[in-house]
């Protein structure tokens, strides 16, 4: 019998990891929070704007245009983790098409940095 709680274990050990940390991070907060609040700590802040404005107004092209470029790099990065994983059984021919692919990667980052896309003057 203890050989069979034996193995439940690891299940306990993380299980009681993360309540702890849940509890810890629900905790913080309070420890944390503004204690003397005034308006410039507590106005809100979201892309350079004031939060509170109208609707209507014209918003920069350029926090669409980073928000894009983060989106199909992270994705195409995503695409490295079950490569790596399967990475004994794909071979030389899933090598070298996983090199293509980053040199195709580094090619656009390439691109799209002389272009000024990642410039933020």
């Amino acid at each position: 019998m203890n050989e069979l709680l034996l193995e439940y274990l690891p299940i306990i050990v993380f299980l009681a990891l993360s309540a702890i940390i849940g509890l810890v991070l629900l905790i913080l907060p309070f420890a944390l929070a503004v204690k003397r609040p005034d308006p410039e700590k507590v106005s809100a802040y979201e892309c350079g704007f004031e939060a509170f404005d109208d609707a209507r107004m014209k918003f920069d092209v350029r926090f669409y245009l980073v928000a894009i470029l983060f989106i199909i790099f992270d994705l195409e990065v995503a695409f490295l983790f079950p490569w790596a994983v399967a990475f004994n059984s794909v071979g030389w021919f899933g090598f070298w098409s996983m090199m293509i692919f980053l040199g195709v990667l580094t090619i656009g980052f390439i691109y799209e940095w002389r272009k000024g896309a990642l410039e933020w003057d």
